[in-house]
């Protein structure tokens, strides 16, 4: 099955789906992994807070694809904030993976209240240069906060990880990000553990073009410009969640799913100007 790509401003190029991993783990991890591959994903999201580097690391070495045609991302926890703590931490998630080079490496969380996102990007930046990550970007970060790494640093981030399902849309976010050159990510695309699969307009997309409501949802994040990172250990639902590409939805329709939008939208405790992670 052939995937599109989204072109990033630092002139790579990752899928415009992926993998989701969070929260497999162990031998579980290791094969929905190595199945998520077989189905064709070659973006693979894991993060150090997941605790599951080791099982995705074995997965991409069971599937037996060229480590060359796979991309891996993880993350920077909030208790690994800051210059020498994120060169450690990446060191810890390259052996973890069994990997070299990390193709993607965000911050988890901003942890505005500790105040050293600055200093783990310019980390980062520092790794990438030494050829050590090929991409580096962040999660959960407002437009504040990306504006400011910009301020501060010179660059801004090739990807912005975040919350964003029809409950949620972001709308002023991706307009920031589209304006900015920075591609959005999509962690629960399909607004885990609520009714949004069952909604009246959703359905009515999966009947008039012979898909599922997931399908329906997780092709709208493809037409919005966002890269959805769904997860799964059925490899049927792996295999029916990358069948993205050879439908289309209307205008119409797009813009009723976005319609869905709430006030409250967030389905977790997840606003990025107050959650701390460790």
């Amino acid at each position: 099955m052939s995937i599109p790509e989204r072109r990033l401003n630092d002139g790579t190029s990752i899928p415009a789906t992926g993998f989701g991993t969070y929260p497999l783990r162990g031998d579980e991890g290791e094969q929905a992994v190595a199945s998520a591959i077989a189905a064709g994903y070659r973006l693979i999201d894991t993060a150090v807070n997941y605790a599951n580097e080791n099982a995705v690391g074995r997965g991409m070495r069971a599937s037996g694809v060229e480590r060359s045609e796979l991309m891996v991302q993880t993350k920077i926890p909030g208790r690994h904030h800051g210059y020498d703590e994120t060169l450690a931490s990446f060191d810890e998630s390259r052996h973890a993976l069994g990997v070299d080079v990390i193709d993607i490496l965000l911050i988890h969380w901003p942890n505005p209240s500790v105040d050293k996102y600055v200093d783990t990007f310019k980390a980062m930046l520092e790794l990438r240069d030494r050829g050590l990550v090929r991409t580096v970007g962040v999660s959960n970060f407002t437009e504040e906060f990306l504006t400011r790494l910009q301020r501060e640093t010179g660059e801004l981030p090739a990807v912005n990880q975040v919350e964003l399902h029809p409950y949620f849309p972001q709308q002023e976010l991706l307009r920031f990000h589209a304006e900015h050159d920075i591609v959005t990510e999509a962690w629960s695309p399909l607004g885990k553990n609520s009714p949004v699969l069952t909604e009246r307009v959703i359905a009515g997309a999966a009947a008039a073009h012979g898909v599922t409501p997931a399908q329906v949802v997780l092709r709208w994040h493809v037409q919005l410009g966002s890269v959805p990172l769904p997860k799964s250990s059925s490899p049927e639902r792996q295999r029916e969640n990358l069948d993205l590409f050879g439908f289309e939805l209307t205008d119409d329709e797009m813009a009723a799913i976005t319609a869905l939008g709430r006030n409250d939208g967030r389905l977790f405790d997840g606003d990025p100007n107050h959650h701390e992670e460790q």
